[in-house]
């Protein structure tokens, strides 16, 4: 029997007026060092968050989330940050910033399957 490995995660937060600190929660972000496992899924509720904020641009929020899940993959459009290992891209994402997208502080946990645990906590916290 496998045993439970330690991984982190964060929220993926859209803070349409920053200055207000009011947000939405957008997606997540799990990486598990043991496992070798860096990965962000989102879901951008567009009628929520233009009721929320209707002068959102969807386009740009949805560019960034692309990037966030760019860079975790490490896939050759990701820039010099995508090159960095796991968790130093892990870190990067998740320090904080005064932007439109931002992260949670970074909680942990144990799991033994880092890909269905994203799944839950995408499940429990975002849809």
């Amino acid at each position: 029997m496998r045993e439970k490995v330690l991984y982190e995660y964060a929220v993926i937060r859209v803070l349409p007026r920053v200055d207000r600190e009011e947000f939405i929660n957008v997606g997540v972000i799990v990486y598990c060092q043991s496992e070798e496992f860096l990965r962000a899924e989102y879901s951008v509720d567009e009628d929520r968050l233009t009721s929320f904020a209707a002068s959102s641009d969807l386009t740009e929020v949805r560019r960034h989330l692309d990037s966030v899940c760019r860079i975790c993959s490490g896939s050759d459009d990701s820039g010099p940050i995508g090159k960095m290992s796991l968790g130093e891209r892990f870190r990067w994402l998740t320090s904080p910033r005064s932007t439109v997208v931002q992260t949670s502080q970074v909680h942990t946990g144990l799991t033994l399957d880092p890909e269905e645990t994203l799944e839950k906590l995408v499940s429990q916290l975002i849809r």
